[in-house]
């Protein structure tokens, strides 16, 4: 095992209060957030079990990174959303799409910093088999 990897194997908890492993060498017991939620499943109310740690040389957050793990065994099924609440969302994600200038679904969500889908903000929408005239015609003849 290298130093680096030895600097992160703790698995009885005595160096970083927690059980700590390496990047790949945790049990197969302990899991992500994601990987728990790829199963279908979710915390359930336990606290975090272990951390995986490792070395990060990813530019804008370089250092050491921690991935928190829960245990399979006291994990719970995902809950599903009511049939209200799907419609609640349903709702709330039509709002979001719909221009409030022209009462249009614009088929994406409406950038919040324009306030209006992209047709009303820039004016008239152009097709791409439409002609555009030249903005920055070329010089003519002297």
């Amino acid at each position: 095992m290298s130093r680096i990897r030895a600097a992160f194997f703790d698995p009885t908890g005595v160096r970083h209060s927690i059980p700590t492993y390496p990047w790949r060498f945790a049990p197969p017991h302990l899991l992500t957030l994601r990987q728990l939620a790829a199963r279908g499943l979710r915390p359930g109310g336990q606290d975090v079990q272990a951390q995986v740690m490792w070395s990060s040389r990813r530019h804008g957050a370089p250092g050491v990174r921690v991935a928190f793990l829960y245990d399979i065994r006291f994990a719970l099924p995902k809950r599903t959303a009511t049939a209200r609440q799907l419609t609640a969302l349903a709702k709330a994600n039509t709002a979001r799409r719909t221009c409030p200038a022209c009462g249009q679904d614009a088929g994406y969500v409406i950038p919040r910093h324009l306030g209006v889908c992209l047709t009303c903000h820039y004016g008239t929408r152009r097709l791409p088999h439409e002609h555009h005239p030249d903005p920055h015609p070329a010089a003519g003849p002297r």
